[in-house]
């Protein structure tokens, strides 16, 4: 069984920061973790890149070749990589054991988590490779700042949330970068009225249904919480990667196999 990561989220969430200080943090550790590079765009990394998606397809050369533009050119690449889960895909993972961990460094489009189906095709593939996948949803804190962007936020993660049907954890990135900090567990775990309140203030009253019925699907389905990460403190990473750890059972066949041993050890005695 392998374990997968598939970070996500808009343009600027910090998806790569986060993908290089969990590394660091397993290489503090001693935990053992490969960061892909799913980004045809990407050019510097934090991180040893285990997998890299420029190694099959050139985002400059479509653009040259087809006379693309950059967001043209980046869908073509992650479609070609959708053709190539057989190929290019299959002979990578034949580098990783059974049980590794990978995080895939996703592109920021977020038509790829809301609209078309390559990454659900994607995961799709890993899960018949076996492997158990989470999905990583990164919104800026800064989006807390601004009621209406903090509620597109939430529906750009639930729309990702009925895309890919994978287990998913929400969180706030940036944390280090908030200033203030004093209301952010109105939106850790959004509580309706408060948002309504703040949504209502800063729209025209003619948008007062559509308002209320955003709320109701963020706030009473509780579909939709954030865990904040502030990548300064190890303890804040450590709880983040524990929460995922838990969504795709990593570690459970360990424990099954250690409390065996313990039994078998006490039926000797």
């Amino acid at each position: 069984m392998g374990y997968a990561q598939l970070v996500i989220g808009p343009a600027g969430s910090g998806k790569s920061t986060y993908c290089s200080s969990l590394y660091e943090h397993c290489e503090t550790v001693g935990r053992t973790m490969h960061v892909v590079n799913l980004d045809p765009a990407a050019e510097i990394f934090n991180y040893p890149v285990a997998m890299d998606i420029r190694e099959l397809v050139s985002l400059e050369g479509v653009m040259e070749e087809f006379g693309l533009g950059p967001n043209g050119a980046l869908m073509y690449c992650m479609e070609y990589l959708e053709d190539s889960l057989h190929d290019w895909v299959d002979e990578e993972l034949e580098n990783y054991r059974d049980d590794d961990y990978l995080i895939f460094d996703c592109p920021g489009q977020i038509e790829l988590f809301t609209h078309v189906p390559v990454l659900k095709n994607f995961v799709a593939h890993l899960q018949q490779k076996n492997f158990n996948v989470c999905v990583v949803y990164l919104l800026d804190s800064q989006f807390i700042t601004d009621v209406t962007k903090f509620i597109s936020g939430c529906m750009s993660s639930l729309s990702a949330m009925i895309q890919l049907e994978l287990p998913h954890v929400n969180i706030l990135s940036k944390m280090d970068l908030l200033q203030d900090k004093s209301n952010i567990d109105n939106y850790l775990d959004p509580e309706p009225r408060t948002l309504l309140a703040e949504l209502n203030q800063k729209m025209g009253p003619r948008y007062a249904k559509l308002n209320k019925a955003l709320i109701e699907m963020v706030g009473e389905y509780g579909m939709v919480n954030f865990i904040p990460l502030d990548i300064r403190k190890e303890r804040s990473i450590q709880y983040v990667l524990s929460q995922i750890d838990v969504c795709i059972q990593f570690g459970e066949d360990a424990d099954v196999k250690i409390k065996d041993e313990d039994e078998d050890f006490g039926d000797d005695q």
